[in-house]
């Protein structure tokens, strides 16, 4: 009876042991990090506001109180003491030419954000002052003149000579005006070119400005200083523009990815900080090949085959190419080109493809929404996401057009550094371009982008700040139509997860989602309006790796 009781008892004590380690097994492991003490603007459905938030591996594990989450660590976590700093999820742009962009990043001089003629005027001359003599100190875009607060006026060429004497200047405002100097037009033969953008005075000297875009990239091929890109410098100057980019805030981006495979190289190597979601199209977007050719390759079309770091969401910029800029002040495209515009779509939609379609003016929008207006009558759209982007001249009603289909606004607010010239050109519509309350108030599903880099600046709290004060860089009002900030936030986060179809990994500070954030070094909700364009990120997290961090920031235990 004994042995029997002995026998009975350590099979008892062997179940509760295993019952033990099921228990132990079953606890979640501890949090690889913990930010506390902090402002946790989550922007999640309810825009709640936490305290702290726990990461494990590359998401966000659990997001509470300090004693919330401060009990979930472990011997191993690192913890970071936010010390009541303001952390908001990390900042998407839902258009930009990042990739492209960072070919050059180092070689271009950017005046983006830079709010003084008189540091604009520094930078060129230190440029120039480290290139050499002779070698030219360009920008390809993202400013205007516009946006000096202390003197708006267009460079001249005397002035530009005075800056940098012994360098030829190319100054390119987006695709509005280039601002040379006698370097450069003697290096291009710019004085001996007989066509009106060509801006001449009295005595029909060229002045050094050139107006509108074809003269500025005929100019810029004639100076050749992006036939050659250096090889040795592509690597280096690309993980730049990623710091520089993650230091703004920004963690994603959609858009061309020219340079994938280097680009997905240093992701194998842990060395890429930005996740990129991409156009795939067939024949170049119709550019490439004849619509018949393009159209038979659709179906062929492969999506949503890579990961969280890079991947092919949907076809952009163009179906067809359609003339369509901000310059245009009347319809430019013939109805055969938005014909072939409609076969295009049509076909997009029988392969369920999800198409991301550069769309500026009011007429275009028309032609282009006429099209998928009788495509929606023929077969189902509504789940394709389909997204028109850009999107200045739209109007109330093709909003609510766009919304009944299903479809998507993707606002670029190159009004950010050219609202002034909009104004200018387009009178009191230009304040409306694009119609952002308008658009915020239809309850249509819209997101930030920037389609930087030429016609945009890229650092998203200037979006921001636009959105809310209706200002542009420097202080000018141009667009009476301002959001609240909160879901101007929502459309620079969680909005703009939606494009990628991404919004159950992306967007918000939430439980299960990828570990993306900012830390900033004032209160987005509660600082004045006038104060979001100089937010600062002290510290950007990509996967729950940290990719930035200023310095002093946080303090670690």
């Amino acid at each position: 009876m004994p042995r029997t009781i002995w026998k009975g008892s350590v099979a008892a004590a062997m179940l509760a042991l295993a019952g033990a380690s099921v228990m132990y097994a079953q606890q979640p492991a501890a949090p690889d990090t913990i930010l506390v003490n902090g402002k946790i603007i989550t922007v999640d459905d309810r825009f709640s506001i936490a305290q702290a938030v726990a990461v494990t591996g590359d998401r966000f594990s659990a997001v509470g109180t300090n004693a919330e989450i401060t009990k979930l660590a472990g011997p191993k976590t690192r913890r970071i003491d936010l010390r009541g700093r303001a952390v908001t999820p990390g900042l998407i742009d839902n258009h930009g030419h990042f990739m492209e962009e960072g070919a050059y990043w180092q070689l271009e001089l950017r005046l983006d954000g830079v709010e003084s003629r008189k540091q604009a005027a520094e930078m060129i001359r230190e440029r120039a002052k480290v290139k050499g003599p002779g070698q030219w100190v360009f920008t390809l875009g993202g400013w205007s003149p516009d946006q000096f607060a202390d003197d708006p006026r267009p460079f001249t060429r005397e002035e530009l000579d005075k800056i940098a004497p012994n360098n030829p200047v190319f100054l390119q405002f987006t695709r509005e005006q280039t601002f040379v100097n006698s370097r450069a037009i003697e290096a291009t033969g710019m004085d001996k070119i007989n066509e009106p953008w060509v801006v001449r005075d009295s005595n029909g000297r060229p002045t050094g400005v050139i107006n509108g875009d074809g003269g500025t990239g005929q100019i810029r091929n004639a100076a050749g200083f992006l036939k050659e890109l250096p090889k040795d410098i592509f690597e280096s100057s690309s993980m730049q523009m990623l710091r520089d980019l993650n230091s703004s805030g920004l963690t994603s981006s959609g858009g061309g990815c020219q340079y994938e495979d280097i680009y997905r190289q240093w992701q194998r190597e842990n060395r890429l900080s930005m996740r990129f979601f991409c156009f795939r199209t067939a024949g170049g977007g119709g550019r490439g090949g004849g619509v018949d050719q393009v159209i038979a390759a659709i179906p062929k079309l492969r999506y949503f085959d890579g990961d969280e770091w890079i991947d092919h969401v949907n076809w952009g910029e163009r179906l067809v190419n359609t003339p369509d800029t901000i310059n245009d002040t009347k319809p430019t495209a013939p109805p055969e080109l938005w014909a072939s515009w409609g076969q295009m779509a049509r076909a997009a939609a029988k392969a369920g493809i999800t198409i991301f379609i550069h769309t500026t003016m009011e007429w275009t929008v028309e032609e282009q929404l006429r099209q998928v207006e009788q495509i929606a009558k023929e077969m189902p759209i509504r789940h394709l996401r389909w997204s028109f982007v850009h999107m200045e001249g739209v109007t109330p009603p093709q909003i609510e057009r766009m919304k009944r289909l299903g479809m998507y606004i993707g606002v670029h607010p190159r009004g950010v550094i050219s609202g002034a010239a909009f104004i200018r050109r387009r009178g009191e519509r230009g304040y409306s371009m694009p119609p952002l309350k308008a658009i915020q108030d239809s309850g249509i599903q819209w997101g930030f982008g920037t389609d930087a880099f030429e016609v945009n600046q890229y650092r998203p709290f200037m979006t921001l700040y636009w959105a809310v004060t209706g200002k542009m860089v420097g202080g000018k009002v141009v667009n009476h139509q301002p959001i609240d900030r909160e879901d101007a936030l929502i459309a620079h986060t969680r909005k703009n997860a939606y494009f990628f179809v991404r919004e159950n990994d992306l967007g918000s500070i939430q439980s299960g989602k990828l570990a993306d954030l900012v830390v900033i070094d004032r209160d987005y909700l509660t600082i004045p309006a006038d104060q979001i364009k100089d937010i600062k990120p002290v510290m950007t997290m990509v996967g729950g790796r940290v990719v930035y961090e200023s310095s002093p920031t946080t303090s670690t235990q």
